[in-house]
């Protein structure tokens, strides 16, 4: 359960205590949230090599389209509002949380390969 905490908080997956981004963004992407190369507490890097993050993409398309489908279920089999109100609702949704699932699918692909050697 510690891993999956500090995936979700932006952690180093090797001392859980560094952060693998040094700035926020912002919620429209304007200001991408920059990451960095190494873990400013132990050392270790982030980018395995060249294209590393090329499959973060398909973790965020993930994110986005469990987003989608929970928020067209509340909004409207829940809530019952017009289908073209759902639609600027997930839309809206999805560019608000757009810097979110960049941070997290950098995060948990970051997690998914890394090996604790022990």
């Amino acid at each position: 359960m510690p891993n999956v905490i500090a995936a979700l908080t932006c952690k180093c997956p090797k001392c859980k205590n560094g952060k693998i981004f040094n700035n926020r963004g912002n919620l429209l992407l304007l200001n991408i949230p920059k990451m960095n190369d190494k873990c400013p507490v132990c050392n270790y890097k982030f980018e395995r090599e060249t294209g590393f993050f090329f499959g973060a993409m398909f973790v965020s398309y993930g994110l986005a389209v469990a987003q989608m489908i929970a928020s067209l279920v509340v909004f409207w089999y829940f809530i019952d509002l017009s289908p073209l109100r759902v639609f600027a609702i997930i839309a809206t949704i999805a560019v608000l949380l757009g810097t979110i699932n960049f941070k997290l699918s950098r995060s948990i692909w970051i997690y998914i390969f890394y090996k604790d050697k022990v």
